[in-house]
């Protein structure tokens, strides 16, 4: 069975994935071709192209098409709770009851529309909708490597209504306990205080979460935008999570959040300072959101975990990786697994396993995350040759022991080897790399490199057999998704890559999934004694990660950069 998923119902993060026979041949994301961030009104049809020729499979062998949006039936308590919510904004609420699917039919019209431009027989492939959240939970429960019952939770900002989803999985099957409805929607507050806070909703959360340890959570009670209701919660709309009237406007630009939260907080800040009263109110929010999301756990899922002691997990909210620590240290938390695309990029994943195992098919956990394209030797020379700045370069005689050499003299290299990574994290495949105990690495990265906030951290790549000593934990960590307390003895050895409450975002490296990578981070513990690599996506600020061997040497000219390591290929800068 040959399943595409595809992504892009909330005009935001598009993506593709392919299933053949329930094994993930290729994934990845809109951005990546476009070079537009997070490819907002657009269809992933480059990406869709490309897991094709990936898998060497012609758009009329396609058996399935799922796409993470479906028709809700007036007769769901979705609609009416979203008319209810709103009913200070009468078309919203109007729209919901009387016309409350006719996304999905916009929806369902572009993707046979594409589907046909790319080749897709309609008279033979199966278009197949799957609720939004649906997506989600299958991303987590089925690619995770549970066997056996486990929770599952999804946090998101909405999808069709829904916008938190409990529930378990079973024998290959998805079990819903409870749902909650737009504009009930904790992922919805975080990004509403996220745009407060200066920065771009669906862009910026992770920004807030690294700004709150440099906050104190108690300078600031925030309680009064989520209100207990029941065995649940409601917004107060009358801050957040707002429409209509209700929204402050600034210059043309109508922000989900009112006038009535700039009466009580102050100023939307801006800039890139980190400053008082702004930390605090990140922390704050930060606290806020844990704690919530705790109370719904507490309330819904402490049965099942009581019983299996495992939790897998996705949406907007599951990239949240203090709050995925503070699952991990729940007593009745054992295993965690967090899908490591748990954005709306991830949907596409899920929409198609959701639909592979609807049509009696298997899938099989997810290994990597290396799934999109790779270029070899030949074509990164081609892209050199075609620059027009001076620039030199030579083929590496051993590109592992060239680059740990520039590495432990305090050099940031640009990384680029094998496939690119799908989800947004950086994990070998396209990245920055430093030595983090290389003083000011972190510092100068940000500021020559990157272009972002000073305050911005970075996360450690390390070797598995010297992670829980680093770590403190013997839970796998291998996608960047929960961070960890960093031992003592550590921190002074890799202090570039530990953040300001004593934590790392980390990703722990097995030989079998990069097996280059895992040879640079030895030929590291070769040179200064630690197997540890600071780690961030090769991409400057507001970009995507590089896709192409043109990307990284446009991003290569275009920032402070010295060293570029095309696979085999090493490219500097000429002096003039």
């Amino acid at each position: 069975m040959i399943v595409l998923g595809l992504s892009g119902a909330l005009k935001h993060d598009p993506s593709a994935a392919l299933l053949v026979d329930g094994e993930i041949v290729a994934a990845a994301e809109e951005e990546r071709f476009t070079r537009e961030k997070h490819a907002k009104n657009r269809l992933p049809i480059d990406a869709a192209r490309f897991c094709l020729e990936q898998a060497g499979i012609s758009a009329g062998e396609v058996d399935l098409v799922a796409f993470p949006y479906a028709p809700v039936s007036l007769f769901s308590p979705a609609r009416w709770h979203y008319a209810r919510r709103y009913w200070y904004a009468p078309d919203r609420a109007l729209d919901a009851l009387l016309n409350g699917n006719r996304r999905f039919r916009a929806h369902r019209k572009s993707i046979l529309e594409m589907g046909s431009a790319l080749g897709i027989n309609w008279e033979r492939a199966e278009f197949v909708p799957v609720e939004h959240h649906l997506a989600h939970a299958s991303s987590a429960y089925h690619l995770s490597p549970f066997d056996g019952k486990c929770a599952i939770l999804g946090v998101d900002g909405k999808g069709e209504y829904a916008t938190t989803f409990l529930g378990y999985g079973e024998n290959g099957e998805i079990h819903k306990i409870k749902e909650f409805y737009d504009p009930d929607s904790l992922g919805g507050v975080y990004g509403a205080m996220t745009e407060y806070l200066g920065f771009e909703m669906l862009d910026g959360e992770y920004k807030v979460m690294g700004m709150a340890p440099y906050g104190d959570a108690a300078r600031y009670d925030l309680s009064r935008l989520i209100e207990p209701n029941g065995s649940g919660f409601s917004v107060n709309t009358k801050y957040v999570n707002t429409v209509g009237l209700r929204r402050h406007k600034e210059n043309g630009q109508a922000f989900f959040f009112s006038d009535k939260l700039i009466d009580w907080l102050g100023p939307r800040r801006v800039g890139d300072a980190a400053d008082d009263p702004y930390v605090h109110y990140a922390a704050a929010m930060q606290m806020l959101f844990e704690e919530w999301v705790f109370k719904i756990v507490d309330e819904h899922l402490a049965d099942v975990l009581a019983e299996t002691g495992r939790l897998a997990f996705a949406g907007g909210g599951a990239l949240n990786v203090k709050l995925n620590q503070h699952l991990l240290s729940r007593d009745d938390v054992n295993a965690l697994f967090v899908q490591p695309a748990a954005g709306d990029s991830g949907t596409a994943l899920g929409a198609a396993t959701y639909a592979a195992i609807a049509r009696g098919g298997r899938v099989a956990p997810l290994r990597h995350v290396y799934l999109g394209p790779d270029y070899g030797d030949e074509a990164c020379l081609a892209a050199i040759e075609s620059r027009e700045e001076h620039c030199e370069w030579r083929r590496m005689a051993d590109t592992v022991a060239e680059t740990a050499d520039l590495l432990a003299a305090g050099h940031p290299v640009a990384w680029f080897h094998g496939r690119m990574e799908f989800g947004p994290r950086a994990l070998g495949g396209r990245s920055i790399l430093g030595c983090p105990n290389a003083p000011g690495i972190a510092d100068r990265i940000n500021a020559q490199i990157k272009f972002r906030e000073r305050w911005r951290p970075f996360c450690p790549s390390m070797l598995d057999r010297v992670a829980s000593d680093i770590l403190q934990s013997e839970h796998p960590a291998p996608y960047m998704t929960i961070t960890f307390e960093v031992a003592a003895s550590w921190r002074e050895r890799i202090p570039e890559v530990v953040h300001e409450d004593g934590t790392a975002r980390a990703q722990v490296v097995d030989v079998e999934s990069n097996p280059r990578y895992y040879a640079l981070l030895e030929a590291m513990e070769a040179r200064t004694g630690n197997g540890v690599l600071l780690n961030t996506s090769l991409n400057r600020r507001g970009e995507p990660m590089v896709c192409s061997p043109a990307d990284a040497l446009d991003m290569f000219f275009g920032c402070d950069l010295e060293y570029l390591v095309l696979e085999d290929w090493l490219v500097t800068k000429s002096p003039g």
